[in-house]
């Protein structure tokens, strides 16, 4: 909570049910804000809560109309964290796999700071969990770096359009985060190429410098620099927390 504002501020975090979006939660709650978390399964949300005082409510960020029935109420933050996608070489990836990778990356991207900026008033922060994706490419992530790519695009446009009216929006680009999401990528290396945990972790993180995964309060300590009255002036910005991989 900011030192010169007494009221909480309001936090709204989509896929707040796990993985990232949890520890984004649950950092922001310790920080004594208002948080709201979002996702698609109550019970996993009710998990993040545990107890915290976090409104807890069921919605599709793929959906315009469940999107902007969460904004009943401006937010004074509001983290787009809601992602995923399936990996997989161009050729082998279905349009369906396509389309359902763009839809929750960046058509939510879009929908939720689309709704937030309808009532979003000065002061108000908008960040979109990214990935390293967003700014390299990789053999195997075509579809998910094209999704990425499209949302560092999204907040950059973003960031030129609300900078004279007090507002910013950024992203955060982590690498591999240590996530039951992370996890399955290092399962899925084992399985593929018949390696122990030990060499699959080491091929998932090889592109790391510090050679491990990011962990979740590391994704968590960026937001709420982003989110804090220090951060006044970086709009726009892709923050890479990656141990040096970008």
């Amino acid at each position: 909570m900011s030192g010169e504002d007494a009221r909480k501020r309001r936090v709204l975090i989509t896929g707040g049910g796990s993985g990232i979006g949890r520890g984004l939660a649950q950092a922001f709650a310790a920080a004594g804000d208002d948080v709201t978390i979002t996702g698609r399964g109550l019970a996993a949300l009710q998990e993040t809560d545990a107890g915290r005082g976090m409104t807890c409510r069921v919605a599709d960020v793929t959906d315009e109309a469940q999107v902007a029935a969460l904004f009943d109420a401006p937010f004074d933050v509001v983290i787009a964290n809601a992602g995923g996608g399936a990996a997989g070489k161009l050729r082998s990836i279905s349009l369906e796999q396509w389309n359902q990778t763009l839809a929750v990356n960046l058509t939510g991207t879009f929908l939720t700071f689309r709704e937030a900026l309808k009532v979003m008033q000065p002061g108000g922060r908008m960040i979109a969990i990214a990935s390293t994706a967003s700014l390299k490419g990789g053999a195997t992530i075509a579809a998910y770096a094209a999704a990425k790519h499209g949302v560092l695009g999204l907040v950059r446009s973003i960031a030129q359009e609300v900078a004279t009216k007090g507002m910013t929006c950024n992203a955060i680009c982590p690498g591999f985060v240590d996530t039951p999401l992370g996890q399955a990528a290092v399962d899925a290396v084992e399985r593929r190429f018949s390696l122990t945990p030990e060499e699959a972790l080491a091929q998932i993180v090889a592109d790391n410098p510090m050679k491990r995964m990011v962990r979740v309060d590391e994704v968590a300590a960026a937001a709420l620099f982003l989110a804090s009255a220090g951060a006044s002036m970086v709009n726009g910005h892709a923050l890479s927390v990656s141990g040096g991989e970008i």
